[in-house]
């Protein structure tokens, strides 16, 4: 059913104006450090891979610095593959699944593949555990050219002299309650919509690209994740967040159309990962170890299957 169930900020029916926007920016607490909890574990990285700054958020008086891991010895002859987390800066296992895979597993392929890693596209959002940027704009509806959101802008700058050198693209997220409860009811106040309520799927999915779907490279990415977590069930109507479920555990958008970060590149092989923190049967560790199977899992069908 839909509801008209009043969001805190804003007119029902309204879309957000410039006062509506400056209440709900005035809300947002940091509660969290980027520069203490991922760009010290991005730096301490130096030591086996190059790190570079691939831009900066200027958010007075805050300012981020943005950080992309890349292999060593970048060699033209290897694959390109690429690993996205933080997105969505209240994701948490996105951003830490990334940074476990750097430390503990990236290593193992080298001299095998190119690697670029941007372990925490949103820094602002990481520290107060929020979906949007201060503009409340979410980054992961506003890849392309021209965007908006600097966040997306900054990292489509990185990706796109690349766009059709990238073998795997896997970007890192999460689906979480407050989905339903805070991000989805603010969505709609902000754009003057009604809110229609939905389902948070309890278990780990993947959104793979209409586009491009590759069911076989998206059920090896579950086969491997499911040895370390749970899979989301479908509900009773065949959907997961009201998209038909293709696959266990897959649905699919059209990433390019919709501004997707696993949408930036053409990569034959591309998706987009959904861990559900908030399970009782997922602790944090898990869901980080299962982000960073599904990492293994990407890279390691990319390889195998090359790009033909």
């Amino acid at each position: 059913m839909i509801t008209t169930a009043f969001y805190s900020i804003g007119t029902p029916g309204t879309p957000w104006g410039p006062a509506e926007l400056a209440e709900w920016r005035a809300r947002q607490r940091r509660l969290r450090s980027y520069a203490d909890e991922v760009q010290s574990r991005i730096e301490a990285l130096r030591a086996g891979f190059d790190v570079a700054e691939y831009g900066r958020l200027d958010y007075a008086p805050e300012n981020y610095p943005l950080f992309a891991v890349k292999s060593r010895s970048w060699n033209d002859a290897l694959p390109v593959m690429v690993l996205t987390g933080g997105v969505h800066g209240y994701e948490t296992s996105g951003v830490h699944g990334a940074l476990q895979f750097l430390e503990r597993d990236a290593m193992a392929y080298a001299g095998r593949i190119n690697l670029l890693a941007v372990p925490c596209v949103s820094p602002w959002g990481y520290e107060r555990i929020h979906r949007w940027n201060p503009d409340a704009l979410d980054p992961n509806r506003n890849f392309r050219a021209d965007s908006p959101a600097q966040e997306s802008a900054a990292l489509w700058r990185l990706l796109s002299p690349l766009r059709d050198s990238v073998r795997m693209h896997i970007d890192l997220h999460e689906t979480t309650d407050t989905d339903e409860s805070e991000f989805r009811p603010a969505l709609a106040a902000r754009d003057g919509k009604s809110f229609e309520p939905g389902t948070i799927p309890d278990g780990f999915y993947l959104c793979a690209d209409s586009a491009q779907p590759e069911p076989d490279f998206q059920r090896a990415v579950i086969a491997a994740v499911a040895r370390v977590t749970h899979i989301a069930p479908a509900d009773p109507d065949g959907t997961i967040i009201g998209s038909p479920v293709v696959a266990e555990g897959v649905i699919e958008y059209d990433c390019r159309k919709l501004g997707l970060c696993a949408g930036i590149t053409n990569a034959r092989y591309r998706t987009t990962t959904e861990v559900y923190p908030d399970s009782p049967r997922a602790m944090p560790a898990q869901c980080n170890d299962a982000q960073a199977a599904a990492v293994r899992a990407a890279i390691d069908y990319a390889l195998a299957h090359g790009q033909g």
